[in-house]
Parts: C-alpha cells; structure tokens; sequence
C-alpha cells in the first residue's frame, strides 16, 4: 500500500509532461504509474486538470536565524516557502555570525532542524521543507574554508564588497573584497570540489559612487541607490571573478546576474569549458528602476535594479541556456530598517540594508511571466528544480519525479488566476513586501508536498509541519 497517491495529474516526467499517478511510500517515490494502475494509498490527491512538477529548488535565500530572529526565522520563513512550492531552499550565509567554521554552521543547522539545543534558545521548532547550507568564505578566516566542506555545505559564497555599513557581523568570514583575498578564497575553495559562489559587485566604485553621491547631498533621492550600483560595477567584478576563478581551475558560481554585458561575459567563459554557473533572480527580470522609484527602500536591492530595456534583455539569457537557474535571494528585514534615517532624521537611501522577500512568488512568478515571454513550461521547471539539483550534486535525491528520489511535489493550478497582496504571505517579513503588489500570476500553487508529507495545500500551510525539513548534503562524484 502506498503512503500517498498524486492521481491524474500531468506529470514531469524525463524532461516532458504526461499523464500518470505517482505513489509515495516511506519518503521516497515508489511508483510511477499510468492512470488508474497504482495499489491502494493510505491518501489520495486528484490532481486532474493540474500539473505535478518536482518539489521547487530555490537556490538563494537569506532567512536571519541566529541573531535577527526578528527579520525571520526558520520556522516562520519555511512556511513562505512551502506557499510558494519550494520543497528544498539553498540558506546562504548572513546570518550573525555567519557559517565559517562547523560549530557556526551546526548551531545554523540546528536551529533550523527545531532540535532542542543551546544554540536553538528561542525553542524554534523548525523547517517545514528541506535545507542545503552555504559556507562562508572570506579573507577574514581562509584557514577555515577547506574544513568546512566536511560539514556537508553545498558551496560556499563570498562577496566582492565591503559589509555594508553597521553590518560588520553579519559579514564575518564572508567578504574579498581585494585581489589577495580572492584569489586566497578561491585556492582554498578548489581543495574541497565545491564552487564559490560571488557576490559581484566592484568594493572601490561602489564606495567611491556612494561617497560621490553623498557629498552631493543626494542621499535623499531613491534612484541614487542605482547609480550607486550602475552596470559597470557588476561587469568589472564578474570580469574578474571569472579570469581568477579561470586562473586558480576553481569552479565559481555567479549568483544575481542582472546585467547583460555580464551574462555575455558568462556566456563566453562557458562556451570556452569554464565551470560556471549562473543565477537571476525574478525582480532582474521583471522589475525595473523606476520601482526604486516609486517604492524607495522597499525595492532597494543588490545589485541594483536596471532600465526597463536591460531588464527585458536578459530574458535572452534564461531561454539560451546561459542561465542556469533562478533563486529568489529572499532577503526579510524590518519596516523599520527599511526607514531608516540618518543621525539628524533625515532620509538616506544608503542606510537602508538592500533586499526584500521572494520565495513564495518564485515559481508562480517565473511560470506566469516566462510562459509570456515563449519560455517553456518544461524549461521552467528546470530552471527551478532539476538543474539546481544536478549542478548542487544533489540529484537524484532531488530535482527529479523518479522511483527512489525524495517524494517532493507541487501541484500547480494553471487556470487560477491570483492577485498578489502583502497581506496574503506566510512571511514574517510582509510588511516590506511592495514591488509585487497587485502583480497578476497566471497560475497557483495548488499543494506541496515534502518527503511524503502535504505541507501546503488549499490555501493553507500546515503548521504543524514545521520541524519536518532535512539537512540535505551533496553527494560529489569521486
């Protein structure tokens, strides 16, 4: 008998949609079937007139646990996901401290597993869907980088910059922000088989643009965040991520492209054999700088958002290949950091922290906007399930509906319409969710489905999953 049967829906099956039933049995599917020729379940799903897809792989989330629980936590945060149909979400660093060494890490894992243990001192009772971890790598501890790959991390990440200003600790372990650094981070990320992601934005123009800014006494303008973050800035440091990350033979990551001239540059380097993944995120391919200005803070992101021409051009990129797949960078802060004003209460764009929140709209938004755009159904999911498992060394635990992977599914409602309201997410960072106000999806997410377990369905999560989710480790080939 079978734990849980998935009926009738259309399936993503070996890269393409048919109908069939799936059966889940001890966490893991069992069997594939055509319609009508599964054993008995304990539980049936008629997903008729719906479509069935791996369980979503968002490959780029900021939750705050520990040290801004207040932003949002593993257990509140998870539930966003499960909302959106994300069964397993990539956590990079920025917490305080950051994971650069194992007792960091393990205390993050922890609390994200709801264990009742010193690190977990709020009694948070966990993730609902899946975990992997990034590691921090930095110019601060590189005698740590090569230890950590044995804690089970999926990667490791590293920003080109400076910590932005009052966030020292957040950033710990976790910034080169000059040559010698990187080019150290990268020596030693090569030793473990893993890539290094980047965080690709020049330090010195960002610096001397916000210095720039300011002794205008433009600090007061909301564009003033863009051209503080113009195009140069990410070309030149994804420039050189590449020749050093070419140099050293160390496999990199370029995560949040937002340019074109940087995915042309990414596209050349891999055309050449260089192992390089590249990520967007939605709001670089849908949203445009004149959010900043109407929204300020609440659409201030890193890197910036671009103009409207650049923005549709990168939709070039997602249907030839070049990118990879698509992470929300789902980023929780509060109304109030997102207010802040300087020491006389005036306004300053440069002391609001960049980001904003995502994970729940990834996949609705990328089928809506992308099946408008002439990109495939079938490319879509592998955007946001199957190539972040198989590029991450996690497939085919994840990213694939096969006998033997984990049971993770979403059932995807293509004839409901939906309007987006703040008000209507699980997450905990709400209240600073603007630039999708209104947006129009094409589709729902209908139930999700982690390991077995219907975490998300009927509009409603089930709390009393949290604590469900698992620490998910690579398996790299030998």
């Amino acid at each position: 008998m079978m734990d849980l049967a998935v009926i009738n829906g259309l399936v993503f099956i070996e890269g393409g949609f048919r109908k069939a039933d799936v059966g889940i049995k001890d966490g893991k599917f069992a069997l594939i079937a055509e319609p009508g020729c599964l054993p008995e379940a304990e539980r049936t799903i008629d997903a008729g007139g719906k479509y069935v897809l791996p369980g979503g792989i968002d490959t780029h989330v900021h939750y705050r646990d520990p040290g801004h629980w207040e932003r949002e936590t593993f257990e509140v945060g998870t539930r966003a996901a499960a909302a959106g149909g994300c069964t397993t979400f990539f956590e990079h660093p920025i917490s305080m401290p950051p994971q650069w060494n194992g007792e960091i890490l393990k205390n993050r894992i922890s609390i994200c597993k709801g264990e009742e243990s010193a690190a977990n001192d709020r009694h948070e009772k966990g993730s609902c869907v899946d975990f992997c971890f990034f590691g921090a790598a930095g110019g601060e501890h590189p005698e740590a980088i090569e230890p950590l790959s044995h804690e089970g991390i999926i990667a490791y990440k590293t920003f080109l910059h400076e910590a932005p200003e009052g966030r020292d600790a957040e950033f710990e372990g976790l910034t080169s922000a000059n040559n010698d650094q990187l080019y150290r981070v990268l020596e030693e990320v090569k030793k473990t088989g893993l890539a290094v992601a980047a965080h690709a934005e020049d330090n010195e123009l960002v610096t001397g643009f916000i210095k720039r800014l300011r002794e205008q006494g433009r600090q007061t303008e909301n564009i003033a965040h863009c051209e503080s973050r113009p195009p140069i800035v990410e070309i030149e440091a994804i420039s050189k991520m590449l020749k050093f990350g070419k140099d050293v033979g160390c496999p990199i990551e370029l995560v949040h492209v937002s340019t074109w001239q940087a995915m042309e540059l990414a596209k050349k380097a891999k055309a050449e054999g260089q192992p390089v993944m590249v990520e967007t995120c939605p709001h670089y391919l849908l949203l445009d700088e004149s959010y900043v200005e109407k929204y300020g803070a609440y659409a201030k992101c890193n890197p910036a958002l671009r103009k409207k021409e650049d923005v549709e051009r990168l939709w070039d990129y997602v249907k030839d290949g070049t990118v990879d797949f698509i992470g929300s960078d789902h980023s929780p802060f509060l109304v109030s950091e997102k207010e802040k004003k300087d020491k006389d209460g005036n306004k300053d764009i440069f002391l609001s922290p960049s980001g904003f929140p995502g994970i729940d709209l990834r996949l609705p938004l990328m089928i809506t906007e992308g099946l408008k755009r002439g990109v495939s159904l079938e490319k879509i999911v592998e955007l946001l399930s199957v190539n972040p498992a198989k590029l991450f060394h996690i497939f085919p635990q994840k990213g694939t509906i096969s006998a033997g992977a984990d049971g993770d599914l979403v059932i995807v409602d293509m004839n409901k319409k939906v309007t987006c309201h703040a008000e209507d997410s699980y997450s905990q960072a709400k209240g600073i969710m603007k630039v999708y106000e209104g947006w129009q999806l094409d589709c729902a997410v209908d139930s999700t489905i982690v390991r077995g377990r219907v975490v998300y369905e009927n509009g409603k999560v089930d709390e009393s999953a949290s604590g469900w989710g698992e620490f998910v480790k690579p398996v790299l080939k030998k």
